[in-house]
């Protein structure tokens, strides 16, 4: 139980980092999504880079693992991106609760490139999750408004492929510090020439805000990772669903956001779906 409960404390931490780092990325202003983005994974890199050297994790040496970590890095850039489009030009809770639609599509890609089953359970809440969303986009033809409320969607999208890889090549021998160090390391790449484009100067306090970003980034992915090393996600997953929360007050607080009615619909539909997969998958780990 002690390390249910340390599990909890952490995810929950996790949560608290995450929806501050949203926090950072609103307060850095009116620079390009990818500037942002680039600086937070730079951050992350150079982080991932002293846990490798501590724990001397190598690569594998398998090079059928690089077409996927390649892929990997690819969707998870993009999920990187969109999501910080959006927390420029969404309520932040709305931003948070769209990205937290990740792991409905990582049950749908699980499926589709691992062959796992899914439950008739599983599959009545990717569906609920999916009209969660629309109440939170409220599409309304082509209505350029609600683009950016799309794009975090597209963003959930690319984090929750960017899981069912993470998922393959930890089967095939990768360590997650390999893993975490080769994307962030990737995604620089990637970036560069986006952000040599694109780039603004920046004032020193954007500078100390986005390094701020990068370290609630990093705190939010340790304490994850920690969570999972102490408890399986069945028995705290759901407490993942807390940045919703943090990220509303934040909002309010800070910004004077105030998300409407078809948004908080939204968001008990997704997290009614998200609760009741986790007793389900819960109740299947203790039948099992």
């Amino acid at each position: 139980m002690k390390q249910k409960y340390k599990g909890i404390i952490c995810i929950v931490l996790s949560a608290f980092c995450f929806a501050l780092m949203n926090v950072f990325i609103r307060m850095a202003g009116e620079l390009p999504s990818v500037q942002k983005s680039f600086f937070r994974n730079l951050v992350a890199f150079f982080f991932a880079l002293v846990i490798i050297k501590k724990e001397g994790v190598h690569f594998s040496g398998d090079r059928n693992n690089l077409v996927l970590l390649v892929i990997r890095s690819l969707f998870g850039t993009m999920g990187i991106l969109c999501n910080f489009y959006a927390v420029d030009h969404l309520v932040l809770a709305d931003a948070s609760m769209l990205s937290k639609m990740s792991p409905f599509f990582a049950i749908l890609f699980s499926y589709f490139l691992l062959k796992e089953k899914v439950s008739l359970v599983q599959g009545i809440a990717v569906a609920g999750a999916f009209v969660g969303s629309l109440l939170i986009i409220k599409p309304t033809g082509f209505d350029l408004t609600r683009l950016p409320a799309v794009i975090g969607l597209l963003g959930g999208l690319g984090a929750g492929v960017a899981y069912t890889f993470v998922r393959i090549i930890g089967k095939r021998g990768e360590k997650g510090p390999f893993i975490v160090c080769f994307f962030s390391g990737f995604s620089l790449l990637v970036m560069l020439p986006m952000l040599l484009a694109s780039y603004q100067s920046m004032s020193i306090k954007q500078f100390a805000i986005l390094m701020l970003c990068g370290l609630a980034a990093a705190g939010g992915q340790f304490s994850i990772t920690a969570a999972y090393c102490y408890a399986p996600a069945t028995e705290i997953s759901v407490f993942d669903y807390s940045q919703i929360v943090f990220s509303a007050i934040f909002g309010f607080v800070l910004f004077g956001q105030v998300p409407d009615l078809y948004s908080w619909l939204g968001y008990l539909v997704i997290c009614g779906m998200g609760i009741w997969m986790f007793l389900y998958q819960k109740r299947e780990v203790h039948s099992a």
